[in-house]
């Protein structure tokens, strides 16, 4: 079943307000989701909606901001890049790049992996900085 490019944008923006703000929209995603997530020497599963955004806040409790994003639609869904930045109950600011795939059935999220770089705070991100020349930033 083919999903159509229209339905993706909705599902995009209320999977980037997930991620700003650790409450899904009622219909993003559906009851059994299926969520693999994978970081630097970890990796955690859940089986359903409330599983997910229960890992989704036990790693960025806190509101953050998608400062961008590519999309590319699939025959069953869509994969996300993105980079988010947030700032932890200490001030603390932090980033971190993330990609995903997603499987839509019915207009809902199915199925989720998501790998993430691990979350740099402002001490590595300047050090990164001052080692590293990037040909696109």
């Amino acid at each position: 079943m083919s999903v159509v490019a229209r339905d993706v944008e909705l599902l995009v923006s209320e999977f980037i307000e997930f991620t700003e703000t650790g409450t899904a929209p009622p219909d993003l995603f559906s009851e059994d989701v299926f969520v693999d997530f994978t970081m630097p020497h970890w990796r955690l599963q859940a089986g359903d909606r409330r599983g997910l955004v229960e890992l989704r806040r036990r790693g960025h409790p806190g509101p953050s901001t998608v400062a961008s994003s590519r999309v590319d639609v699939t025959e069953r869904g869509f994969v996300i890049e993105w980079t988010e930045r947030w700032t932890d109950d200490d001030g603390k600011a932090w980033y971190c790049r993330e990609m995903a795939r997603a499987d839509v059935v019915d207009g809902r999220i199915t199925d989720l992996s998501v790998y993430c770089t691990g979350d740099w705070d402002t001490r590595r991100v300047e050090e990164h900085r001052r080692t590293v020349q990037l040909l696109r930033p």
